[in-house]
């Protein structure tokens, strides 16, 4: 199989085909995550059946597809069905007409999309299980979809006639820094660490996004071109984007488009008041489905009990769309190449790199020596008056002791100076006396290439580098 990482779903998908009896296999995650090549390469497109949803098309062509894709599978006189109760009706006479005992695979891929407005598919879908695949030990059926919203509420949180069906889920995440390394060396792309880290910055580790890269290439001349040339293949990626994973995305821009003018997250109040969207059960639904779809992430203040959630846009290719694509005026063809000499370009990929700091930390926590220890992350922001303290990442562990971490993003190794060591212990400071916490501190320094071996190093307990990320 050509497939990268991913050994924990591979693991799922073997347990479920081998368990000798019926499995229903939800698989979601964000559009371009790899879902479909996931499960066609691990079955080697090997299914009794299989279909896919036609985006943004009505209930007819979503029937005629069911229809056509099984008159591909099952050869015969087949009657085109009149609704989707009759089309699971033939899919149950063509599976018990199927003599073969092996592992009857059935796979439905993007299934939001068959489930048009008042076409009664997903009650169908509930018949069908409950009333005969449940009963069939040789049936393992996946459903597949990028809008993880609609599989969640409709498959994980179903209260109804599909309450408790799903027997696994497999939430598909985007490839970790190590994961792109061994995609990119997969594709011949040869590309340093610190490229590596810059293209994640920029696209994230969506393998869709990863694979336009052409080889022929330097990472600049590459993001010109799918981003910056006229006609760039991820140019219109944006609205292609959204407007897959929600059948109504007006609102989830709205709230994309204000978090992404704030590098440290908003509070639910502050990201109303941004938007334009009142604080009730509209803004709930869209913050829910965005984080579902892993476009924004939510975490606590730990310093503060009520209204101490922070929502963040963390999603690589939106925060690089908002910030250099969105109402761009002219068409310079090179200008991510020109940009590069731009003092702004510093600050951003350092806040960019915090990110990716964050969706690292089983690998901070493998560098650190605690993968086994029970932690929570939090942000701190004092509260109590100037000078304040920010700080974006914090490891708060069972053992008694709390990673406060600084992030840096430079070109080379960095210097501590006293000033930094004086910084970072009038931030401890700040965070004891909020928090009233009486647990170690270890100050912890995320650089991305080392420190400077100097006297204020020995102030630090502990040193992370872009190196471990990779681990």
């Amino acid at each position: 199989m050509n497939i990268i990482g991913r050994q924990r779903e591979i693991h799922l998908l073997d347990r479920c085909e081998h368990s000798g009896k019926p499995e229903f296999v939800a698989v979601y995650g964000r559009r371009r995550v790899g879902k479909t090549f996931l499960i066609s390469e691990h079955f080697h497109n090997h299914f009794t059946f299989s279909v896919s949803g036609v985006a943004n098309m009505g209930n007819s062509v979503q029937l005629n597809t069911f229809y056509a894709a099984l008159r591909n599978h099952f050869h015969g006189d087949i009657t085109a069905p009149d609704d989707w109760f009759s089309a699971f009706g033939i899919l149950e006479d063509m599976l018990e007409r199927d003599p073969a005992r092996e592992r009857k695979v059935l796979f439905i891929d993007e299934m939001p999309w068959l489930d048009t407005p008042k076409s009664g598919f997903l009650s169908a879908l509930e018949h069908f299980w409950n009333s005969f695949a449940s009963k069939r030990p040789d049936i393992m059926l996946i459903v597949c979809g990028s809008a993880a919203s609609w599989m969640i509420r409709n498959l994980i949180d179903n209260y109804g006639g599909l309450h408790d069906r799903v027997t696994e889920r497999i939430v598909l995440e985007p490839f970790t820094l190590g994961e792109s390394e061994d995609f990119f060396r997969s594709r011949n792309i040869v590309f340093t660490r610190r490229q590596i880290a810059e293209a994640y910055m920029i696209l994230g580790g969506i393998p869709y996004y990863l694979d336009s890269m052409d080889r022929m290439f330097g990472l600049n001349q590459n993001i010109d071109i799918l981003l910056f040339e006229k006609n760039a293949k991820l140019g219109g990626e944006f609205d292609r984007l959204y407007h897959s994973l929600f059948r109504h995305a007006e609102n989830h821009i709205r709230l994309v488009a204000a978090l992404s003018g704030n590098n440290s997250g908003l509070t639910r109040q502050e990201l109303s008041k941004k938007s334009g969207m009142s604080d009730g059960g509209g803004l709930s639904k869209a913050l829910k489905e965005l984080e579902s779809c892993g476009l924004i992430s939510q975490s606590r203040d730990i310093a503060r009990r009520r209204n101490g959630d922070y929502f963040r846009l963390v999603d690589y290719y939106t925060l690089f769309y908002f910030k250099y694509l969105h109402n761009r005026r002219g068409w310079d063809p090179r200008f991510w190449t020109n940009y590069l000499t731009d003092p702004a370009h510093r600050n951003g990929c350092g806040y960019a790199f915090e990110r990716v700091c964050a969706a690292h930390l089983p690998q901070i926590m493998r560098k650190l020596g605690i993968s086994g220890v029970i932690t929570d992350t939090y942000a701190f922001r004092s509260s109590g008056g100037k000078p304040g303290a920010q700080i974006d990442l914090m490891i708060d562990r069972k053992d008694d002791t709390i990673n406060l971490c600084e992030i840096k993003y430079r070109n080379a190794p960095y210097e501590l100076t006293q000033g930094d060591i004086d910084d970072l212990e009038r931030r401890k400071e700040v965070f004891i006396r909020e928090t009233g916490t009486k647990k170690s501190i270890h100050q912890t320094m995320i650089a991305a290439c080392g420190l400077v071996p100097n006297a204020y190093r020995n102030e630090i307990q502990a040193e992370i580098t872009l190196d471990d990320l990779f681990l």
